[in-house]
């Protein structure tokens, strides 16, 4: 054991030491006179570049009756504007040798790019265009509705997480926004109109609603040449409206039962409400996440899995700007049922808040953190999207390299502490996804 353990400090080490290479002092940061904020690293490691562009909306900032509408615009902003048109947008970045991405979540929509450092004017080009000029006309809405749509029920189709999700989120939160999936309600999809996303657009795609992060074989003088040249022409808005909207606190335990014909066990899913990412339980919920869910070695796998209760099981701690839920899941192995798991599951949650862990298990955790931590600051994309990511979660892209300390200094009563405060029965939401009733729940 002395010897596996130091061979780890070891490997440890020899990350840290290569990802302290990038320090908080590295990143130099400017904001445009119309509010946008950039930041940009430095780093000739490959003669490429990378930019995430954040944007501070996602289903959060919806409402009853437009729903869905920051995923939609994921879509939209790919089909075509001013002096890019339709298809242009990915025709002219894989010509310049570039590729890109979006995701949407709950909290942020995110556009990446990634190219080779001589084509850094082509994408400030083409992201200015989009944020100023996006063409939003009847067709195109129209055909990326039927697409929306599609994936909608695609996706509730094929994933069963998708699925019981949605359902949980929906019994889980009684008030906030988070209620709802990111992609929306149905209805909601098919009667969005053009006004209401042309005010969208004009509300959350504003400069100052945004934070870029450029890394890579660039310097920050032509960063800010560049942005001050194609981006700042573009106006600023007024600030969106705060979500002001506070979940209540949970008195009980919420339930939730789905039918699907397709489920060939039952399917479990607890939800228990949580601080936003901001708070000081962030790190000991994260490592908790891992003691629970990560790997063969977790509590849940040799609880469930390994006695043959469960055919998968996994747990999720979503980044959130909000209180938002914990998750656990587990499926179940076919003959078992769902009251059956559901106790065993809970009997594992239950054994940490009462037993806590060992020492061993919470240094195991912080192993996994620290290595996934510094791995992805071992490449020029990895550090745009986790730079970023501090930014927006945690108010400041310097409270990243904060976070190797915040993790060490967790200890085995911190990890019971949270899971006794978050992880009990009051607090938890239960779904259960099956073929049909069971009569024993």
């Amino acid at each position: 054991m002395r010897l596996k353990q130091s061979a780890l400090a070891l490997l440890l080490g020899l990350v840290f030491n290569s990802a302290q290479a990038t320090e908080a002092k590295d990143i130099q940061s400017f904001t445009l006179k119309n509010g946008m904020k950039i930041l940009v690293l430095e780093d000739s490691s490959i003669p490429n570049a990378n930019s995430y562009l954040f944007w501070k909306v996602g289903s959060r900032n919806e409402y009853p009756g437009i729903t869905g509408i920051s995923h939609f615009f994921e879509h939209m902003m790919f089909n075509g504007a001013k002096k890019y048109g339709p298809k242009m947008f990915d025709r002219t970045m894989e010509a310049a040798g570039g590729a890109n991405n979006a995701y949407t979540t709950e909290d942020l929509t995110v556009y990446t790019n990634w190219f080779p450092a001589n084509a850094l004017e082509t994408i400030f080009d083409l992201e200015a265009d989009r944020i100023a000029n996006l063409d939003i006309n009847a067709n195109m809405v129209e055909s990326e509705r039927g697409v929306v749509a599609s994936e909608r029920t695609t996706g509730l189709e094929n994933s069963n997480f998708r699925t019981i999700q949605e359902e949980l989120k929906a019994v889980a939160f009684h008030a906030h926004p988070y209620s709802w999936s990111v992609i929306g309600h149905e209805s909601d999809i098919n009667a969005w109109t053009l006004e209401d996303l042309k005010r969208y657009h004009k509300t959350y795609y504003a400069p100052n609603n945004a934070v870029m992060v450029v890394t890579g074989a660039v310097k920050v003088s032509e960063v800010k040449r560049l942005a001050e040249q194609y981006l700042e022409p573009i106006p600023a808005q007024p600030k969106p409206d705060a979500v002001r909207t506070v979940e209540p606190v949970q008195k009980g335990e919420r339930r939730v039962y789905v039918q699907k014909a397709s489920v060939t066990s039952p399917n479990l899913l607890l939800g228990f409400h949580i601080p936003a990412s901001s708070s000081p339980d962030y790190y000991a919920l994260d490592l908790l996440n891992s003691i629970l869910g990560d790997g063969n070695s977790s509590r849940l796998y040799q609880g469930l899995v390994d006695k043959e209760l469960a055919v998968d099981v996994f747990s999720y701690l979503p980044m959130s700007f909000d209180p938002n839920l914990f998750y656990l899941m587990a499926v179940a192995t076919p003959g078992v049922k769902a009251a059956d798991l559901e106790t065993a599951l809970i009997a594992v949650i239950n054994n940490v808040a009462k037993q806590g862990i060992t020492q061993a298990e919470l240094e195991k955790a912080k192993n996994q953190k620290l290595m996934q931590f510094y791995r992805e600051m071992e490449t020029i994309n990895g550090k745009a999207d986790i730079i970023g990511t501090y930014e927006l979660y945690f108010g400041s892209y310097q409270k990243l390299f904060e976070a190797p300390k915040n993790y060490q200094q967790v200890t085995p009563a911190d990890i019971q502490r949270v899971a006794q405060q978050y992880l009990k029965k009051s607090n938890r939401t239960v779904a259960v996804l099956d073929s049909a009733e069971d009569k024993d729940l």
